[in-house]
């Protein structure tokens, strides 16, 4: 017999190489959904967006569903089924038990699930969670629900998904707010105005009297106090155009372009 060769340990990385090194299933599953999302957000089709990415329909709508932006009565069946029985059994088989339960076959139920690889989060998480894609769609949602029925519920539910966006007041200069949420957990009809170092609160009343008196949506209003003598009014003004409820002059415009070098 041969003498035997010394043992020695294989090196950090080692083993078998990759064949396609570059390729990134997460990646490519997240330049998919966000390519989805643009389109959907668009008003486009399903097929129109299968179209534009070379994909199947059915997995444009899962990519749609993973990234938390498509919305159904079957897509919500299902997903909340699927859940129920999620909490007692394996994937598998909460999958047959959904199919079962919604006389549905498996390929169904599995079309109206988010991709396993994919970060689902539902429509009731936080900002923080979700995609910049669903985030959008969010903010489209919730000032189409407005426009249909013009509540104080409903614009609320506006103004909550604006949170954290980047607005500019009449001259320029660029601020955020902030809804904090209190005791209960639910949100306190304040916004905290991040403008310098220290934060301002604006009061919900005071937006709800600014939003009374737009004579007409889309119409140009020449300057915040415009919309009445009321505290605030500079930051309310910003938003509300940043809303798509007001126009304003080509001056204020310019002005709002340049303090991010581009218009929104």
């Amino acid at each position: 017999m041969g003498e035997k060769r010394a043992y020695k340990p294989r090196k950090p990385g080692g083993g078998r190489k990759k064949l396609k090194p570059e390729y990134d299933a997460g990646k490519n599953l997240k330049e998919q959904m966000d390519a989805a999302v643009a389109l959907y957000e668009e008003d486009c089709s399903l097929q129109s967006i299968a179209d534009a990415l070379a994909l199947n329909p059915i997995k444009v709508r899962k990519l749609l569903i993973t990234a938390g932006v498509y919305e159904s009565e079957v897509a919500e069946k299902v997903k909340n089924t699927f859940e129920e029985y999620r909490e007692t059994q394996d994937y598998k088989t909460s999958i047959l038990s959904t199919a079962n339960t919604l006389k549905l076959s498996k390929a169904s139920v599995t079309s109206y699930l988010p991709y396993k690889k994919g970060v689902y989060f539902p429509s009731t998480a936080e900002k923080e969670k979700i995609s910049v894609g669903a985030e959008r769609q969010r903010r489209y949602r919730a000032m189409k629900r407005w426009r249909a029925d013009q509540t104080e519920e409903n614009f609320w539910g506006v103004v909550v998904a604006y949170a954290g966006v980047k607005f500019k007041t009449y001259s320029g200069l660029p601020f955020s707010y902030e809804i904090k949420k209190g005791r209960s957990g639910e949100y306190t009809k304040e916004l905290w105005i991040d403008r310098r170092e220290n934060s301002k609160s604006l009061a919900w009343s005071s937006v709800l009297l600014a939003l009374g008196n737009i004579k007409k949506v889309g119409e140009v209003v020449e300057r915040p106090k415009a919309l009445g003598d009321i505290r605030g009014v500079t930051y309310i003004y910003g938003m509300f155009y940043r809303f798509g409820l007001i126009n304003v002059p080509d001056e204020a415009k310019e002005k709002m372009k340049k303090a991010f070098g581009k218009s929104f």
